[in-house]
């Protein structure tokens, strides 16, 4: 009897855990929305809400996929949903390492995340990207650079090739992820509204 009782309270403190864990997850998440417009107009603060418009289509896009979606590709070439997913976090590590000033250490760690962890993680460093530009919006662009570091070899690239590059391509892959569960009849939140920043009441 003590035993069977023991069983449960460890059981029972596992699941109440795990709800508290997800539920802490899904609280800190951000991008459900995008909450205010930055007090003045500039290069820091455009950037900044580029950032921030990804970052609710980003959170929409991928929120919801079934195990069905995640191993969804539309031809045997194509990478599948978990696999742009992963892209996608290494594209906002570059965004977030560019504007913090950090070089893109290669070859990048090929660490393994769930889908959750993958969602969470590529919200918070577009969250944490658009914090520092917002919080210094006479930041010089022109002094933000996209650093590859292989080893004693360094590659330094201008800030423009980040808007053409890493930023343009996660809103290209987010679009992906988007058409990608449509096809698989998991489309995302009908009230999405990318022009608003909110969903529809």
């Amino acid at each position: 009897m003590k035993r069977s009782l023991s069983l449960f309270v460890i059981v029972t403190f596992v699941a109440i855990n795990t709800v508290l864990s997800q539920n802490k997850t899904m609280k800190e998440t951000p991008y459900a929305a995008i909450d205010s417009y930055p007090k003045v107009f500039t290069a820091a603060t455009m950037v900044a809400r580029t950032i921030d418009g990804l970052g609710y289509r980003y959170y929409w896009g991928t929120k919801g996929l079934t195990d069905e979606d995640l191993i969804f590709r539309p031809s045997e070439d194509a990478s599948n949903v978990i696999e742009t997913l992963d892209h996608l976090h290494g594209l906002t590590e570059a965004i977030l390492n560019c504007i913090s000033g950090k070089p893109n250490i290669r070859p990048r760690d090929e660490k393994e995340f769930s889908y959750e962890d993958l969602r969470h993680q590529s919200l918070m460093n577009l969250m944490e990207a658009s914090d520092l530009l917002k919080a210094n919006p006479d930041m010089d662009m022109s002094t933000k650079k996209i650093i590859f570091k292989r080893g004693d070899k360094e590659s330094v690239f201008e800030f423009w090739h980040l808007l053409n590059g890493q930023l343009s391509d996660a809103i290209y892959h987010t679009g992906q992820i988007v058409s990608f569960r449509r096809t698989n009849e998991n489309p995302v939140n009908p009230k999405m509204n990318v022009f608003m920043g909110k969903n529809r009441d």
